[in-house]
C-alpha cells in the first residue's frame, strides 16, 4: 500500500489529533482526583471554620498542608499527566505567596473578604490552566468564581455554609465531570 503526500499528511494530522486528545484525557483524569480531594477538604474546612472561631486560621493551615500533600501524592502516582510534582508544588507556593502578600500585607482583608479572595485566586489559576490543558479548567474557574462572588454579594450570614457547598461541592462536581471527559 502506497500513500501519496496528501494522504500521508492527513494520516499524520489524525495521529496528532488523537495524541492531543489522549494527553488531554490523561490530564483530566489526574486532575479529577485532585479536584475531588480538594473539594472535600475545602468543604470540610469551610464547615469546620464556622465553629472554630479564632482557631479558623489553624484549620485552614492544616487543610492546605493536607491538600498539598495529597496533590503531590496523586501527581506522583499519575506521572503520565505531564506535570512533575515539583512544578505543582512550586505553583502552589507561588499562588500562596501571592495570596499572602495581597490578603494580609497589602490588602489587609477582613475574614469575609478572605473567604472570597482565596477561592477566587485559585479559580483564576484553574481558568489560566485552561488555556494550556483544556477548556474544562477555564469553565471551572470562571463558573465557580461567578458563584463565589454572587454569594459574597447576596448570601449574608450564611456565606460560610454557601462556600462549603458551592466551592467544595463545586470542585468535587467538576472533578467527577472531568473523570468522564
Amino acid at each position: 500500500m502506497t500513500l501519496n503526500a496528501d494522504e500521508a499528511g492527513a494520516a499524520l494530522a489524525d495521529i496528532e489529533s488523537i495524541a492531543r486528545r489522549v494527553k488531554q484525557s490523561s490530564i483530566y483524569r489526574a486532575s479529577s482526583l485532585t479536584l475531588i480531594g480538594w473539594g472535600a477538604l475545602v468543604a470540610a474546612g469551610n464547615l469546620t471554620a464556622l465553629f472554630a472561631g479564632r482557631w479558623a486560621g489553624g484549620v485552614w493551615i492544616a487543610i492546605n498542608l493536607s491538600g498539598v500533600a495529597m496533590t503531590i501524592f496523586l501527581l506522583g502516582r499519575a506521572r503520565q499527566s505531564g506535570v512533575p510534582p515539583i512544578r505543582a508544588l512550586a505553583a502552589y507556593a507561588m499562588f500562596f505567596a501571592f495570596g499572602i502578600a495581597w490578603s494580609m500585607v497589602l490588602g489587609k482583608m477582613g475574614p469575609r473578604e478572605q473567604d472570597a479572595f482565596w477561592p477566587t485566586l485559585y479559580m483564576f489559576g484553574y481558568a489560566f490552566a485552561g488555556l494550556f490543558f483544556g477548556r474544562a479548567f477555564t469553565v471551572l474557574g470562571i463558573g465557580l468564581t461567578a458563584l463565589i462572588l454572587a454569594g459574597y454579594e447576596w448570601m449574608g450570614a450564611g456565606y460560610g455554609l454557601y462556600l462549603a457547598v458551592v466551592n467544595g461541592g463545586g470542585l468535587m462536581l467538576c472533578g467527577y465531570w472531568m473523570r468522564r471527559a
